[in-house]
C-alpha cells in the first residue's frame, strides 16, 4: 500500500515521452521541476494525448512508478503551463477522476444560522 506523506504533488509541464522510466522521469523532476526525486514529494507525467498518466514517489527506499491509461476520454492536464505546477492531492484525486484542477467548491456552502 501506497502512503503518499506529502501534500505537495508537482505537474511536470508540457507532455513527456510515456517511454521514459523512473530514471528519466526522475531526470526530470530534478532537471525540469527542480525538485529532488527522492524528497517524497509527488511527480506526475501527462503524455500528448493526455491519456496516460505516471506519477512517479520515493518511499523510502525506492521509487513508486504507477502508471494509468484511460481507454476512452482524456485527462484534464493544464496544456498551457510552461512551467512546473504544485497542487494538492486533493486536485490530484481530481485530476485523476477527470475533473479540472479549479473546481469552484464541491458543496454550496450554508449559512451557520441554519446548523442550530
Amino acid at each position: 500500500m501506497i502512503e503518499f506523506t506529502s501534500d505537495n504533488v508537482w505537474l511536470a509541464p508540457g507532455a513527456t515521452d510515456m517511454r521514459k522510466s523512473i530514471d528519466g522521469l526522475a531526470a526530470i523532476a530534478q532537471h525540469v521541476i527542480k525538485q529532488a526525486p527522492t524528497s517524497q514529494q509527488i511527480f506526475v507525467f501527462c503524455n500528448r494525448s493526455c491519456s496516460k498518466i505516471k506519477i512517479l514517489y520515493w518511499g523510502g527506499n525506492g521509487f513508486w512508478l504507477l502508471y494509468k491509461r484511460l481507454e476512452r476520454g482524456t485527462f484534464r492536464w493544464p496544456k498551457e503551463v510552461a512551467v512546473p505546477v504544485c497542487i494538492s492531492r486533493r486536485q490530484l484525486a481530481w485530476l485523476l477522476d477527470g475533473l479540472a484542477l479549479e473546481q469552484r467548491f464541491a458543496h454550496r456552502p450554508m449559512d451557520a444560522k441554519y446548523l442550530s
